[in-house]
């Protein structure tokens, strides 16, 4: 049976509501039915909770973990991300690949919500999947909750009541959105290889690791410090059923972000040495640290890629 990830991450997002105190969060229903749950707008949050919004993007379908990883001589708190469904739990519910443009509002749209839209024909026509449910979950990485006309766009793109539409709130400056960015470790690989023409279908399961970005003062410096935890401490692990692929060391070689001309400056200097132009960043350069792909079908394991102390440190003013 076809598996839906907006029934299993409702499961996760009623958790949540039901812990919003523990989890310093704020839950709040608009007069269309929407519910909004802060994770840090009005609210700490914290990182539990930007585990469970890891979870939830994932559409129920991977597990996120709180750990600690070393890397040269730093220790840095991180995550441990694994799915058993990798298509589906990355590309398919958790990949930011929906721009929520309504009333003048904006924010990027990603979780669950996205496969009942599927406002990205191509990448769901290629997946061969999109979700049926009544219930819709959407993960928006924001300051401002979207108003009434928003959270009504969105149900209805998604075919569900507004009544129906939870939408998971936390901004690029807070712990939960330090977390849940990291918590993307394995879905930025996945995209990468899928961007590189390989099929996500032959990828069986995949594992990662990522360091969590301290708070920054902003949301900009923390596009930047979030986007260099995994671009230079993301470390990925991929199984592949893959028979008839000869060409997986040149994949792997091409797969990590060092394959990127533009590797090796903070993300936000240079973002701002392209004028703040994401057209002008490589779309190479996004793609974790380091990538291991094992072909389970003879044994052959491939590694490309490093992790980089140096970067880091300079990223996280460490």
């Amino acid at each position: 049976m076809k598996v839906s990830v907006n029934k299993q991450a409702l499961e996760i997002v009623l958790e949540i509501i039901d812990r919003k105190d523990e989890l310093n969060c704020a839950v709040a229903q608009q007069r269309n039915g929407a519910i909004l749950v802060d994770a840090g707008i009005a609210v700490p949050g914290g990182a539990e909770v930007g585990r469970l919004i890891g979870e939830a993007c994932m559409g129920g379908l991977g597990a996120v973990r709180l750990t600690r990883v070393h890397i040269g001589d730093l220790t840095l708190p991180a995550v441990i991300v694994g799915t058993e469904q990798p298509k589906i739990a990355t590309l398919g519910s958790q990949y930011a690949g929906w721009p929520i443009k309504a009333e003048g509002y904006f924010a990027m749209g990603s979780g669950p919500a996205r496969a009942l839209a599927v406002v990205e024909t191509k990448l769901y026509s290629e997946l061969d999947y999109r979700d049926d449910c009544d219930f819709g979950v959407i993960c928006l990485e924001t300051r401002n909750p979207p108003p009434e006309t928003v959270t009504q766009f969105i149900a209805d793109s998604c075919h569900i009541s507004p009544s129906n539409l939870y939408c998971l709130m936390s901004p690029t400056a807070s712990a939960a959105g330090s977390v849940q960015i990291s918590a993307r470790v394995v879905e930025a690989g996945m995209h990468k290889l899928h961007m590189l023409g390989f099929d996500p279908g032959k990828v069986r399961t995949g594992y990662g690791t990522a360091p969590i970005a301290p708070v920054a003062k902003d949301d900009g410096r923390a596009m930047g410090v979030t986007n260099d935890c995994i671009l230079y401490g993301g470390r990925t692990y991929f199984f592949v059923n893959c028979e008839e692929c000869d060409d997986l060391g040149t994949l792997t070689d091409r797969s990590p972000s060092s394959a990127s001309p533009q590797y090796g400056l903070p993300f936000y200097d240079l973002f701002k040495s392209v004028g703040f132009d994401f057209y002008k960043v490589d779309p190479n350069l996004f793609s974790p640290a380091e990538i291991t792909i094992n072909d389970v079908t003879n044994g052959r394991t491939f590694t490309a890629g490093r992790l980089n102390a140096d970067a880091l440190k300079q990223s996280l003013g460490m």
